[in-house]
This record gives structure tokens, C-alpha cells and sequence, in this order.
């Protein structure tokens, strides 16, 4: 592992986890829990089988991942975050919000899930009205889905679908994420093709929590 040679903590910092997908491997092991290796590869397109086993042992020698057998019947190794793993949680929030700003554009190449359509909202959006009644909102994009729960003061996300949502938000990332993170409104998401299907006041529950 490369140093900076700095005495410096976010130099430090930088020593374990500023290499390329290394970030992007502790998002998918904060988003999916435990996980087989095939499992983190299929959640970063692009990355090649060699370099993420490196990552992943680099990951290991720092302390921030540890390999761990399934429970049985299933016969294989499981990658989880330790306590240092996942105290980066809140780094790469802060770091996804500040990156809101740059999500103005989607580019023809770029990939798309369904968890990263959930975790958006979730990270990004606080409850406007924690005293009213629970909301279901269904989340449909590039045919990813995932379905927001609102109520109680807090915004939960995950992958699927509802059986009865409140609303239907349906049309590009750009706009469904854009619409939900407070980057544009409901006019502009319209614009890039968002529909709206069903009680669209259900939108003002979900109050962004900024980033520009």
C-alpha cells in the first residue's frame, strides 16, 4: 500500500482507503451486509476479479474488512465491514452529499442499481412531518426498483416493491434522484420524463437535506 508520507490524519486516511473502488467496496458492504465476493463484483460494474480480490486484501490487511464463513448449509466466505469498516458510514454520507452537486448529468455508459436508487433517499432526506400518518412511496428508474417508508420522523429505503404505495415516482435516475435529493423540482424532474402517480403531497414529507 502506497503512503504520503504525511503526518497528517486525512493523509492517513488516504493511505487505506484513497485507491481506486476502495470506497466504492465500502459501500457495497455497508448497503448489502455480509457478502460473497460474486456479490460485491456485481455491484461494481466495471471492476476487474483481480484488482477487487486486491482491494478486498488490502481492505483486510487494514482492519476495516474481515472474511467470515456463511452459516451452514451454505458452504462459502462471506466479506463484512468490522467496527473501523463501519464507522465510515457517515464519511461516505458526507461525501455522497457533497457529491449531489455533481449528479446534473447522466452520462450514455454509466451504470445504474436498484440500492443505489434506495440508499439515496434514505442518506439524503429527512421526514418534514414526523406526526403524520406513515407514506409509501414506490421508486422506479431505468427498470430499478426500490420503495421508500416514510413515518415516525425517519425515511427508510430498500430494494422491491410495494403492494400499496401512496405514490409512484417512475422516469430517469437523474430525474427520480434529482427530484428526491432537493437537486431539481417536480417541474424539471417532469421535464426529464418523470411521471407521478398518486398522491403527489407525499413529496413534501420528504424534506432534502442539501448539498449544494
Amino acid at each position: 500500500m502506497r503512503s504520503y508520507g504525511q503526518y497528517c490524519s486525512i493523509a492517513r486516511a488516504l493511505d487505506v482507503v484513497g485507491d481506486r473502488w476502495t470506497l466504492l467496496i465500502v459501500r457495497e458492504l455497508l448497503l448489502r451486509g455480509p457478502s460473497r465476493f460474486t456479490d460485491v463484483k456485481n455491484g461494481l460494474p466495471g471492476v476487474a476479479t483481480n484488482l477487487l480480490s486486491t482491494r478486498l486484501k488490502e481492505l483486510e490487511d487494514a482492519g476495516l474488512v474481515v472474511r467470515e464463513d456463511a452459516p451452514p448449509p451454505v458452504a462459502t466466505v462471506l466479506y463484512a465491514l468490522t467496527e473501523d469498516g463501519l464507522a465510515l458510514e457517515p464519511v461516505l454520507k458526507a461525501l455522497g452529499l457533497w457529491g449531489l452537486r455533481l449528479m446534473d448529468a447522466e452520462r450514455p455508459d454509466d451504470a445504474f442499481q436498484a440500492r443505489w436508487l434506495a440508499y439515496a433517499p434514505a442518506w439524503f432526506a429527512a421526514d418534514a412531518d414526523p406526526g403524520a400518518p406513515p407514506a409509501v412511496v414506490q421508486l422506479i428508474a431505468s427498470g430499478e426498483e426500490a420503495v421508500i417508508e416514510v413515518g415516525g420522523g425517519e425515511v427508510r429505503a430498500r430494494t422491491g416493491r410495494a403492494a400499496d404505495p401512496d405514490l409512484v415516482l417512475e422516469g430517469p435516475p437523474r430525474a427520480v434522484l434529482g427530484l428526491l435529493t432537493g437537486v431539481i423540482g417536480i417541474d424539471d424532474a417532469a421535464g426529464l420524463g418523470l411521471t407521478a402517480e398518486g398522491r403527489r403531497e407525499v413529496l413534501a414529507r420528504l424534506r432534502p437535506v442539501g448539498g449544494g
